[in-house]
């Protein structure tokens, strides 16, 4: 195997598995304090129809490439990390109703429900014209990645905001973040070896990006060693909670 090929696979492999554990440690903090106060429902809900769409691009795409006149080549990790993602992010979405602590369904703020709303859209007339044959199945199928994206563009940002606004990190998982700039770095380092793929460099600069202002605000916002959520959290705080 030609060197700079192996170290390819390598780092391949190694973003798959640090943006695969990526996703544990915030299901874990949220389990452990039974709250999910700290986190942006925006980035919730965004992040997983994100993944939604990657799921679907992937999986219609590994099984039969050739009934969409698909060239490229979907590997089975690109399907597994995308479906166990969507999972992982359907189970976060599951914690912010557990554990809302009010009657009302915690829910994301207009702007991102109508991000979701205007590309559900867009997928939609997408997947309407390939059936009448006006445009291809493909390109309705690129039109979905597509919003996986944009998505990853600014999903990210209410998370950003939030912390900024609060200043604490708390209720924020660092583990999640670590990982997922491991993953962001290995990702990048691939793509300037072998691949030299310009948007996915774009987009792993851009998730990079993100992660070290996470990092950042975790060091100037560093939460309380010794917090009882039970005391601090007021009943109905949970509706109260800002967003952008």
């Amino acid at each position: 195997m030609d060197f700079w090929v192996a170290i390819s696979w390598l780092l391949g492999w190694g973003s798959f598995a640090a943006w695969s554990l990526s996703f544990y440690p915030q299901v874990i903090l949220n389990w452990q304090r039974k709250s999910v106060h700290g986190l942006s429902l925006d980035f919730v809900f965004l992040n997983s129809w994100g993944f939604l769409c990657y799921s679907i691009f992937n999986v219609l795409l590994y099984i039969a490439p050739e009934r969409w006149g698909f060239e490229g080549s979907i590997e089975l990790n690109d399907v597994v990390f995308s479906v166990h993602g969507f999972l992982m992010t359907v189970i976060v979405v599951g914690q912010t109703y557990w554990y809302s602590g009010t009657a009302a369904a915690p829910h994301a703020s207009t702007w991102a429900r109508a991000i979701i709303a205007i590309t559900a859209t867009g997928a939609g007339i997408a997947v309407f014209l390939a059936s009448q044959k006006v445009i291809t199945g493909l390109s309705a199928l690129y039109y979905i990645s597509y919003i996986k994206i944009a998505l990853t563009l600014i999903k990210y940002a209410p998370q950003a905001f939030y912390n900024f606004h609060r200043k604490s990190t708390d209720g924020w998982s660092i583990h999640n973040i670590v990982l997922d700039l491991t993953g962001g770095i290995f990702s990048l380092l691939q793509t300037m070896i072998v691949v030299g793929n310009i948007i996915k460099s774009g987009l792993g600069l851009v998730t990079v990006a993100f992660d070290l202002v996470f990092i950042m605000q975790h060091l100037r916002y560093r939460p309380p060693s010794h917090s009882d959520y039970s005391e601090i959290i007021e009943e109905g705080d949970f509706e109260r909670e800002y967003r952008i």
